[in-house]
């Protein structure tokens, strides 16, 4: 099975079956052997693909006549993964994208799709001129959303709030492949030793300059090669989330709860902060997703980790005013993480917006709730949205006088971040969009 049939497979799963398309991925590139180019090229064919859906089905409208509707989804998913290439992949000839998209077609259609998708895809390579967005400074909506790739609905807020040169560069850098990047498991290894550890597996990396046991990659072998990994030398974890756990800034032999834990990043990080000393109590609803969280323990030879499946708007009955520290990072809209993931921006609606927040503020109640007096309270989530942040927690303080809310940034561990709240922007700040604040109990 070649790269592009390996990668039309992986997109009709997503489309079609509402997988996930990273797990869909890595999934179907494990049942085959492929070259490391392969295994690069059906990744950018895959979420490149996913990403530019809408635009995609867009572009295809200006050469056929039909519905797409009445087009049969595996053969659409071929007209569109021909198209990405046409006019988003200038390495690949068009005659490389029709011919290959033919070939594909005879083995998943009939006579009749094979002479459509030839003259679809033909069409459009011979006029690529015919496709024109919309003008910029007459309908900038519809502008940034077809041009990068993102609903409507959500270049809107953005454009309310942001204004329009800030929300194209936050919608450019939302659809450029994010860097690697790796925490340093402190337990078994320093930084520096990791890194000269990984350049002997082939590894291209450089230190983060966010934290002391961040590392940034440029360039890998397949993961699942890396000894490194499989040792438990580090933690694959963006450089916001890994601000995280040093705002919680938790100490050897205290109590720290996590509360909505899985799969275990940021439970990790924090048990390593604290020499594997103490005891730290990971939370979550989903029993398959703490399992997660007791690999990642036992990989990184963590043993204070205790998981429970304990739904976090709880917490406080079993726990009232125990814990030393108490992390919230609430599940959220994950706005701030979109070019993560491909296919995320278009599972998500704004009527999020009225439900998260209900569920976020009644976590961090219970959760506040656990909290000794003169112990920590760290909120963040993977957002950009005020609703879920800013709005939150100066909802929390009018309704709890015990806390107080201290600055976020002077905890950062490698230059203090402006604002008692932080709000880190990947378009700004390089990193995965993430919110963070901290609040001290006082009484």
């Amino acid at each position: 099975m070649d790269a592009r049939e390996i990668a039309l497979k992986v997109i009709n799963d997503v489309t079609n079956n509402k997988a996930y398309a990273n797990i869909a991925l890595v999934r179907e590139i494990n049942r085959h052997k492929i070259s490391d180019q392969d295994r690069r090229f059906v990744t950018e064919l895959v979420y490149g693909t996913i990403k530019a859906g809408k635009t995609l089905d867009w572009i295809i409208g200006h050469y056929v006549t039909r519905s797409l509707d009445k087009v049969a989804p595996i053969i659409l998913n071929i007209l569109r993964m021909g198209m990405y290439q046409i006019f988003f992949l200038s390495k690949v000839p068009v005659s490389a994208a029709c011919n290959q998209a033919v070939e594909l077609t005879k083995k998943y259609g009939h006579a009749g799709t094979v002479k459509f998708v030839n003259a679809v895809l033909r069409n459009a390579g011979r006029g690529t001129d015919k496709v024109v967005y919309p003008d910029r400074e007459k309908d900038i909506l519809s502008f940034l959303s077809l041009k990068y790739f993102h609903p409507q609905w959500m270049v809107a807020r953005w454009l309310k709030r942001l204004g329009p040169k800030a929300t194209e560069e936050l919608c450019q850098i939302n659809n450029v492949t994010p860097l690697l990047s790796l925490r340093t498991n402190t337990l078994k290894v320093t930084r520096e030793e990791l890194l000269d550890i990984l350049a002997k597996e082939g590894v291209s990396a450089e230190p983060s300059r966010w934290t002391p046991e961040g590392i940034v990659c440029h360039s890998y072998p397949a993961l699942s090669t890396l000894k490194s990994l499989n040792e438990g030398l580090f933690q694959i974890q963006d450089e916001s989330s890994m601000l995280v756990a040093h705002v919680l800034a938790p100490e050897p032999g205290e109590f720290i709860i996590d509360a909505c834990g899985a799969p275990g990043g940021k439970s990790t990080h924090i048990a390593a902060l604290m020499e594997n000393k103490g005891r730290v109590l990971s939370t979550d609803i989903y029993d398959h997703k703490l399992a997660l969280t007791s690999e990642n323990a036992k990989r990184l030879g963590i043993s204070i980790i205790e998981t429970q499946v304990l739904d976090a708007t709880t917490l406080s009955d079993q726990y009232l005013r125990q814990a030393d520290r108490v992390l919230v990072d609430a599940p959220c809209s994950g706005l701030g993480v979109l070019r993560r993931k491909a296919d995320s921006r278009w599972r998500k609606t704004e009527s999020m917006f009225k439900d998260l927040p209900v569920l976020q503020k009644a976590i961090l109640k219970s959760a506040a709730e656990c909290v000794k007096i003169g112990g920590t309270l760290v909120y963040s989530t993977c957002t950009t949205e005020p609703e879920e942040n800013q709005d939150i927690i100066d909802s929390f303080l009018l309704d709890n006088q015990d806390f107080t809310l201290q600055h976020a940034g002077q905890f950062f561990p490698s230059e203090e971040h402006k604002g008692e709240m932080v709000q880190l922007w990947p378009h700004i700040d390089q990193v995965d969009g993430f919110f963070i604040s901290r609040l001290l109990r006082v009484k």
